[in-house]
């Protein structure tokens, strides 16, 4: 009787323990999927959250001030459902940050999206949520990076999207300018930035309690992280060593307009309006690496929803499945060469959202993206199949020209000396035609 009730514990015990096992394995899983900027739901398309009134800039707004920003999107399920959304505090480098919730969101943890409108005109049905961020009752009491969660029906398990923004706590003081960089292979082809940033307000112990983030055109990809100061004077750091704040830069990027659906524009093949959603074919796009360089004022690879045609482009724009084409030279594929299709329109994400497929017939790489009226701009980029890092090599596609006007956003973290995040205290934009030495 003894052993039998030995036995039973021991397999009673074995299943509790291998159940709690997989309990804690799937929540890890369950966080380890929830990325910055990444759709969960096929249904929910055209995720746009930005600074109030200016579609084509990164999300940021002051700690304590009036800032507000606009959060956009559409449910192609075409019936209203319950949505709420939340933030998530995090790291600089998009770690959860170890405090809870209540330590800085001044209000509710979770809040409805109220306001919602079924689509008008369009072919294409669907659902247009909307709101104004913060919201009075919702507010982030602590500068950092965020995370926007939005999720159905109160449950944080059942997410739709993530999307990042930025509260910035301004107590640093960020100097910089462009400059051709000092390696000569590269002095034609990327652009450099010096930095010097100084900290009156910060009890500096150790450098490494900040951390500088340079993004160009918006983009996390190709980000410069982990930079460390060259030079130390009191409370400024200099941030100038020859290999840091280095970037590749392309060139101005492509456009496609699609305000109108009745008119064609100059990057338009053709439209198939026959079927629902419409089907657009862009004109092949091909190499401009051997090409000279030539400016002209593009958007550095966001878009903007706009249509020529209705009072409301958010629910009253049409939907369209848009094929991209990019022929390489003489329609060979490039070997061992990845090409992806970058911008705000795929996320600015090197992944399957970006991938473009070789069509060994028609000899081009074929993208097809479900797109909502508006004007975009987009690149195409190379990255060796095998490597986890972006190639350099974007000759192959666009070309690198030191002249190109690239935005380049810089942000500054500091993280107090037994802190639990990294607090933003620093954010400046610089526009490389603006901020250039010599130009």
């Amino acid at each position: 009787m003894v052993g039998f009730l030995t036995n039973f514990m021991f397999k009673y015990y074995m299943k509790l323990f291998l159940s709690l096992l997989i309990t804690i394995f799937s929540s890890f899983l369950l966080v380890a999927q929830r990325l910055p900027d990444k759709v969960y739901r096929a249904s929910i398309k055209t995720v746009k959250l930005f600074p109030r009134n200016s579609q084509t800039a990164l999300p940021v707004i002051e700690l304590n001030a009036v800032d507000q920003m606009e959060l956009h999107f559409d449910d192609l399920d075409s019936y209203p459902k319950n949505y709420f959304y939340t933030y998530q505090l995090c790291n600089a480098d998009w770690s959860e940050a170890e405090w809870s919730a209540f330590d800085y969101i001044k209000g509710f943890q979770q809040n409805r999206l109220s306001i919602y409108r079924i689509s008008s005109i369009a072919q294409q049905k669907y659902v247009h949520y909307q709101a104004i961020l913060p919201e009075r009752n919702a507010i982030p009491s602590r500068s950092g990076n965020y995370l926007l969660k939005v999720f159905q029906d109160g449950d944080t398990s059942q997410l739709l999207f993530t999307k990042r923004f930025y509260v910035v706590d301004q107590q640093a003081i960020i100097g910089a300018r462009f400059q051709q960089p000092f390696d000569f292979q590269l002095i034609k082809t990327h652009q450099k930035i010096n930095l010097v940033v100084n900290v009156p307000k910060t009890n500096m112990i150790n450098p490494q309690q900040f951390k500088a983030i340079i993004l160009q055109n918006g983009r996390w990809d190709n980000a410069a992280n982990n930079i460390s100061p060259t030079f130390i004077r009191g409370n400024t750091l200099e941030f100038n060593a020859e290999q840091d704040c280095v970037f590749p830069a392309g060139k101005e990027y492509r456009w496609l307009d699609m305000q109108s659906f009745r008119f064609q524009s100059d990057r338009i093949e053709s439209i198939d309006r026959t079927i629902i959603p419409m089907e657009v074919n862009v004109r092949q796009d091909r190499a401009r690496s051997n090409l000279q360089y030539l400016f002209y004022r593009d958007q550095n690879g966001f878009y903007d929803i706009m249509n020529t045609e209705s009072v409301n482009p958010w629910w009253q724009s049409d939907y369209a499945k848009v094929n991209f084409s990019f022929t390489p030279d003489k329609g060979q594929q490039l070997n061992g060469t990845n090409v992806y299709l970058i911008g705000e329109l795929t996320g600015n994400q090197i992944g399957d959202t970006s991938l473009m497929k070789y069509d060994a017939i028609l000899g081009t790489y074929t993208k097809q993206l479900l797109l909502k009226q508006g004007y975009y701009s987009y690149a195409y980029i190379t990255k060796d199949a095998r490597s986890k890092n972006i190639k350099s090599e974007n000759w192959l596609t666009e070309g690198n020209y030191w002249e190109t006007e690239n935005e380049y956003s810089i942000l500054f973290y500091y993280k107090t000396l037994g802190g639990r995040h990294d607090e933003l205290i620093g954010y400046k934009v610089l526009n490389s035609f603006n901020n250039r030495s010599g130009f």
